[in-house]
């Protein structure tokens, strides 16, 4: 792998910003979409269980029914692919089992060999405290998955808009997630900036990284 350059990666990411409108007739190229597909699951998260699963949203009339749900942001329908990030509403025994059985597929071990483990997991988050607040937890990964999509998007020059202003209830009652074990916590539409959206240009806000950072 060749690293990319320190300059490349801040010039993306001071080139980003959150898309108040996008051009609707520009769409991403199949194999950038891909990429930004395999960039979700190659996500981290706490113990690799990846509580979470990410709905794609191509289809215009779906996107129109999701619109008034989001506080009727025109970003939800201009946008090329709208990402709806989905966070577990639970933890279980059978989870953890999906994911041991899954480890050992891919690095060719027994389930049984990762035994301990499957202790620790179900020591924590199925039978720990830690339970008591698992939907808490699964929405903190669904962050990380968030954060990277939208970085990874805009390495590629993929313009983005994280959107916490909808209407979770309602999204689950329209993409029909009732009884799935998933519920929604965020959409981040994603396309190309509209030329005549104003906010591009906008000056980004940060406060100094002296304030920021500290070194010990």
């Amino acid at each position: 792998m060749t690293p990319t350059a320190p300059t490349s990666l801040l010039d993306a990411l001071k080139w980003r910003y959150a898309t108040k409108k996008f051009d609707p007739a520009k769409k991403i190229p199949a194999a950038d979409w891909n990429a930004l597909e395999q960039a979700l699951v190659l996500t981290p998260s706490s113990y690799g269980l990846q509580p979470w699963k990410f709905l794609v949203v191509t289809d215009p009339a779906l996107k129109a029914k999701l619109r008034p749900a989001s506080w009727n942001q025109s970003q939800i329908e201009d946008c090329s692919h709208l990402v709806v990030f989905l966070a577990k509403e639970d933890i279980t025994e059978a989870d953890v089992n999906r994911f041991v059985a899954r480890i050992a597929e891919v690095r060719g071990v027994t389930p049984e060999s990762l035994a301990g483990y499957k202790g620790f997991m179900m020591g924590d988050l199925v039978n720990g405290p830690r339970h008591s607040v698992i939907g808490e937890w699964a929405a903190r990964q669904v962050y990380i998955a968030f954060g990277n999509f939208m970085t990874a998007a805009a390495l590629l020059g993929i313009d983005t808009c994280p959107i916490e202003g909808l209407e979770p209830a309602k999204y689950d009652g329209i993409l029909g997630l009732k009884g799935t074990g998933f519920r929604t916590l965020a959409a981040c539409p994603a396309g190309y900036r509209a030329s005549d959206d104003k906010y591009a240009s906008a000056p980004k806000v940060r406060f100094e990284a002296s304030d920021l950072i500290e070194h010990r």
